[in-house]
């Protein structure tokens, strides 16, 4: 599978839209139970932007949406600056193709461009491809919170993972 990575842009809002809900109504992927609307895309995209986050996509060669990454605030405490949470979705009918494997050494490669130390995943603890991938690229398991979740009538374990990258190599308690 051929495919390239670039940032996405306020364009692609309705493809992110559609894998996220598709995520929500089918998977434990994300903890939501109602699908998004485009609104929330929009406020969801500008506070990425306004954060100087990125939202990068996996496109084919027609520029059809595959899959994608962001990352964001793990906690709003300032201590926290340098510990970010991230999130990779693949299109439904595209998971299996490494297209995931190459949005997650993306997220890794940003974060240390833009100084980050510590990148954490949640992920359902049943989630056994996601999890398998974020340990293939060197992250380790930190913590498991029992029953966080309800959902498709089952209380879900929300498992943490995390990867500790070189940067930053001055730290500021500003």
């Amino acid at each position: 599978m051929e495919f390239q990575l670039k940032d996405c842009t306020e364009k692609q809002l309705p493809e992110i839209l559609a894998i996220f809900n598709e995520a929500i109504l089918n998977s434990t992927a994300l903890y939501d139970y109602k699908p998004r609307t485009l609104d929330m895309m929009y406020s969801w995209y500008a506070d990425k932007q306004k954060g100087n986050y990125p939202v990068i996509g996996a496109f084919d060669q027609e520029g059809t949406l595959l899959g994608f990454m962001s990352y964001g605030v793990f906690r709003v405490r300032p201590a926290y600056k340098y510990t970010i949470e991230h999130s990779v979705y693949v299109r439904s009918d595209m998971r299996g193709q490494g297209i995931g494997k190459v949005l997650l050494k993306e997220i890794i490669k940003k974060a240390e461009e833009q100084n980050y130390h510590v990148l954490i995943g949640g992920i359902d603890a049943s989630n056994s491809a996601s999890i398998q991938l974020h340990e293939k690229e060197g992250f380790v398991s930190c913590g498991l919170v029992k029953q966080a979740g309800y959902k498709f009538g089952k209380w879900l374990d929300l498992a943490f993972y995390q990867l500790i990258l070189k940067t930053p190599e001055n730290p500021e308690e500003v």
